[in-house]
């Protein structure tokens, strides 16, 4: 006997301080492993929900989206209530939906917005720091150099529009390519690039069609080297055109970024 299949859409939260990133690993903490467990625990099958993409380890997400066909008829609120139950309190799902069969979280997807949020420990021209409170460091770059924030927004608003964005692309180990194989693009669209500045936090909201590994964390990266002074913002143009990542700044770590949301 046939069995009709359900193709569901869920939106999650997570903090990935937790984690070994979204995607399963063998012997470690991940977020696609701990609910695909939780699938299993509640409806008794066995499968791999897909994420809109992978978060590195200490990566948060805010709205992270993933897809997974069921057999299983089971009404949205009680499959949203009952994951949580089975999830830890640091996964949840915000919302459950069943979606047409070609839906999938990542090859629907049309576009991503990311925050990158760093500590102000201390302003340009002062000697007094701020403490960041342990309760939000696992969550923002405490950053030790007084920022400019004219430089980096400065820089931000070059990156808008369809560019090569090779100079912020870290390798991935997981992308192979074989021989004679056309490489992957590094072209990517970006709608939105700015930065602002919310009591004691400097925050880079990033929106575009797509992200390179590690492109968003790159960039924060090369514009806080513009925002202490040791580069330049007018030299954005140069390191785009480059394609080199070796020209561009270091990479920010982890923990200050968000995947906002996902747009379809």
């Amino acid at each position: 006997m046939a069995f009709s299949r359900n193709t569901w859409k869920l939106t999650l939260s997570y903090d990935g301080g937790d984690f070994h990133g979204w995607q399963v690993q063998p012997g470690l903490r991940t977020v696609q492993g701990l609910l695909s467990e939780a699938i299993r625990k509640v409806t008794g099958e066995e499968v791999l929900p897909q994420g809109s993409g992978r978060t590195d380890a200490g990566v948060h997400a805010l709205g992270q989206v993933a897809t997974f066909d069921l057999e299983a008829g089971i009404p949205q609120q009680n499959l949203l209530r009952a994951l949580n139950r089975a999830l830890p309190t640091s996964v949840r799902v915000t919302q459950a939906e069943v979606m047409p069969q070609d839906f999938h979280a990542r090859h629907s997807a049309c576009g991503k917005t990311y925050e990158y949020r760093i500590f102000v420990r201390r302003d340009a021209g002062t000697r007094h720091e701020r403490i960041c409170s342990p309760l939000l460091a696992r969550y923002v770059w405490d950053c030790r150099w007084p920022l400019d924030i004219g430089p980096m927004q400065q820089a931000a608003t070059t990156v808008i529009g369809e560019m090569d964005f090779s100079s912020f692309a870290a390798n991935d180990p997981d992308v192979s390519v074989r021989q004679g194989a056309t490489p992957p693009t590094m072209v990517r669209t970006i709608s939105t690039s700015e930065w602002r500045r919310e009591g004691d936090l400097l925050i880079y909201r990033v929106n575009g069609n797509g992200f390179l590994h590690h492109m968003v964390r790159n960039l924060v990266g090369t514009f806080v080297e513009m925002g202490c002074g040791r580069m330049s913002a007018s030299q954005m143009p140069e390191i785009l055109a480059a394609r080199n990542r070796s020209i561009s700044g270091p990479t920010a770590p982890a923990r200050g970024l968000f995947l906002v949301e996902v747009q379809y």
